[in-house]
């Protein structure tokens, strides 16, 4: 039977593992504030509001347990948080198609690679910096105003325009619109996504004397779907948590006539307008749930409509 032989680490292998000791030691301590702040700011405020969704909870008492009495509330008894839910459901509908129909028509026009690219690129961006900002919304109230911009060019063609902003039938309209202008970020990934097909896919199709219309519908939208669904989640989710907007254009409100009454916005008014804190808290857990549900909803559906290179 042959004797054992007790392996003795290298030098060299031994410095090795206590230098990667010491690097994952330092690297714990640098990384320490950022969990920290994980644990602190958010996964404790989450767990947090996941407990005060089951409770009576106003920000001035002491939380008192009701378990779902929230929840049935909610579903049952609350008609405006029914109204709010309908009027982001339409809002998200038609304001994403719409925003990401106009990016991709702009990227193309872009994409034929005018002169000047990079200051129109530039310039067709800033809209989605400046979009969500309160400044823009007031603008945007002005201009729909009953004494705006919008009726003062109508009246030069003998049209007498509506207050838009505070007629029930085309307030959501106005902030439809608005979500749709704000299409910066979008066109410049679609940008990016077009300048990474190949030209020579174009080429072999003229050849084949496939048209624009064709190659559009036959290259480039198969190979875009991709890009299409990254910008459909990001949009998405983006437009539920659409908030001041609404809340400047309707001072605050949702009006006229809770036409304009976001989610959130509303989740707003019972938190902290009507301090009824477990309320907003367990509405905030609803919309996680209905934004997770959509986005899963797409990942599944994205197996039969996005290409991935030669994979379906």
């Amino acid at each position: 039977m042959a004797d054992s032989v007790a392996v003795t680490p290298l030098p060299g292998r031994r410095r090795s593992t206590q230098r990667s000791r010491r690097e994952a030691r330092a690297a714990y301590l640098f990384l320490a504030p950022w969990f920290l702040g994980l644990l602190v700011i958010t996964v404790g405020p989450i767990f947090a509001s996941l407990y005060l969704s089951f409770t009576d909870y106003s920000l001035l008492e002491e939380s008192k347990w009701v378990g779902l009495d929230n929840y049935i509330q909610m579903f049952t008894q609350d008609e405006r948080f029914m109204a709010s839910l309908k009027v982001t459901t339409i809002y998200v509908i038609v304001s994403v198609p719409m925003q990401l129909a106009f990016a991709l028509a702009l990227a193309l026009v872009l994409d034929r690679g005018m002169r000047g690219l990079s200051f129109y690129r530039s310039i067709f961006y800033l809209p989605s910096l400046l979009g969500g900002s309160v400044a823009i919304a007031i603008l945007w109230r002005k201009v729909f105003g009953a004494d705006g911009l919008v009726n003062a060019v109508l009246a030069i063609f003998g049209i007498q325009g509506p207050g838009w902003v505070g007629d029930p039938d085309t307030a959501l309209g106005t902030l439809i619109l608005l979500h749709v202008w704000t299409f910066g970020a979008p066109m410049i990934i679609f940008l990016a996504g077009l300048r990474q097909i190949p030209g020579s896919y174009y080429e072999a199709a003229a050849v084949d004397g496939a048209g624009p219309i064709r190659q559009f519908r036959s290259i480039t939208l198969p190979l875009l779907t991709p890009i299409i669904f990254f910008n459909l989640v990001l949009e998405l989710i983006k437009s539920f948590q659409s908030f001041t907007q609404a809340f400047i254009v309707s001072n605050g409100k949702g009006g006229p006539a809770d036409s304009t009454l976001f989610y959130t916005l509303y989740l707003y008014l019972k938190g902290f307008k009507s301090y009824d804190m477990g309320y907003a808290a367990a509405m905030a857990w609803v919309l996680l749930v209905i934004i997770a549900a959509l986005t899963g909803v797409n990942f599944l559906a994205s197996k039969y409509w996005v290409f991935y290179g030669d994979t379906k």
